[in-house]
């Protein structure tokens, strides 16, 4: 008997469990691993789960905030007349309507003529509001700068010289005038018939001069309420100051400063404080420095003389129907981006004698219209003659012209 085959047994047994021990440890190790990612997709998830509860918490938040602020009572906006001691005050509704009222201890700093929020049922003063007059005036006023140039006015020549004088110079070189030692001229008066440039002389002068161009409607003045008319003329005043230079231009504006009589209606008192209210801005104590203003319009006979005397309106620009000349000139203008074919514009011009700016760009969209039903790509003198006769029917059926309308 071999005396070494105790030991070998030994060895073999102890072979046998290492290699027990490390195909356990390798089990335990490739448990580990998949514990390590299973922990690592539990964080991801984890992670995402706190984001979305982070945002489903937002959204709560806001929609509650929301529903909290729509459940809140409406407050009205007022102005204040006057202030009185005991935190006592009278404010003015919009609909002219004074009361007597309380100011809420959380309120401090109030001056006459600020705007604040009060409540609907005791009308005591809850808030003060830092409000800008000029959204108010901003459904009625057209701010822009306008892309128009010169170039795009044709058979205008001298009416366009006599609006650069008057309003260009003044804005581009106002040195010039106090060397001279003469003021320069406050607005301009644009008359004549419908569609013959007066629009497009004013936006032309404020793209030339860079000013800040306030377009807005004669009617659109008039306010239904005793006094808001003349508060927004002069909160269209006050903005362009703040705005200069700058280019009111109003249109239509014998809807409001037609002859003013002894007698009327309520509305026609209301319309001759707004007329007086613009009176004022043109030849009050403030200086319009760089505002100029431009009027334009069809009726020049019911004006009244206070508006067109030197001093407001100083100069009255004619403004007519262009001659054979002027109309090739707007036709030029109007047609150079057409596909034009055997179309002598001298020719299509003699035709549209009595035409004014606005009826012969007419003509050219009409020649375009004709192309386009016929599926070419071009415009021939057939397609001008054609709009000629549409355009000169659609004014036949139109009501006699009579006076400038």
């Amino acid at each position: 008997m071999d005396k070494d085959q105790p030991q070998k047994k030994m060895v073999y047994s102890e072979t046998v469990n290492l290699q027990g021990l490390e195909a356990e440890n390798e089990a335990l190790t490739s448990s580990l691993e998949k514990l390590e990612q299973e922990n690592k997709v539990i964080s991801t998830t984890l992670n995402r789960l706190e984001e979305e509860s982070a945002v489903l918490r937002e959204l709560f938040h806001n929609v509650n905030t929301e529903l909290t602020n729509l459940k809140k009572p409406a407050l009205l906006v007022a102005e204040i007349m006057t202030i009185i001691e005991n935190n006592k005050a009278v404010i003015k509704l919009p609909n002219g309507n004074k009361f007597y009222c309380y100011i809420s201890k959380d309120v401090q700093g109030l001056q006459c003529g600020e705007s604040v929020l009060v409540d609907q049922k005791s009308l005591n003063i809850m808030e003060k509001i830092e409000f800008n007059s000029n959204l108010e005036i901003e459904k009625f006023v057209i701010i822009n700068k306008p892309k128009e140039s010169w170039k795009e006015i044709g058979g205008l020549k001298e009416e366009v010289q006599e609006v650069k004088e008057v309003i260009e110079l003044p804005l581009k070189k106002p040195k010039l005038f106090e060397k001279v030692g003469i003021q320069p001229p406050k607005g301009i008066l644009l008359y004549g018939p419908p569609g013959t440039g007066k629009t497009l002389l004013a936006k032309a002068v404020a793209h030339s001069t860079d000013a800040t161009f306030i377009e807005v409607v004669g009617s659109e003045l008039v306010q239904k309420f005793i006094g808001e008319g003349a508060k927004l003329v002069k909160e269209i005043f006050e903005l362009a100051r703040k705005k200069a230079p700058s280019i009111v231009f109003i249109d239509e504006i014998d809807a409001l400063a037609a002859t003013r009589m002894d007698t009327g209606t309520s509305g026609e008192r209301e319309v001759n404080r707004t007329f007086m209210q613009l009176l004022a801005e043109m030849d009050g104590f403030k200086h319009l420095d760089n505002v100029k203003i431009i009027g334009a319009t069809n009726r020049i006979d019911i004006l009244d003389p206070a508006i067109i005397r030197p001093g407001r309106l100083d100069r009255l620009i004619e403004v007519g129907l262009p001659d054979e000349e002027g109309r090739l000139e707007i036709l030029k203008v109007h047609s150079k981006n057409m596909n034009l074919q055997k179309v002598k514009l001298p020719e299509v011009s003699a035709q549209m004698e009595g035409f004014s700016g606005a009826e012969i760009r007419a003509v050219c969209t009409e020649a375009g219209f004709f192309a386009i039903r016929e599926d070419r790509e071009y415009v021939t003198p057939e397609d001008f003659l054609g709009a000629i006769e549409k355009i000169r029917f659609e004014d036949d059926d139109e009501l006699e012209p009579g006076f400038f309308g």
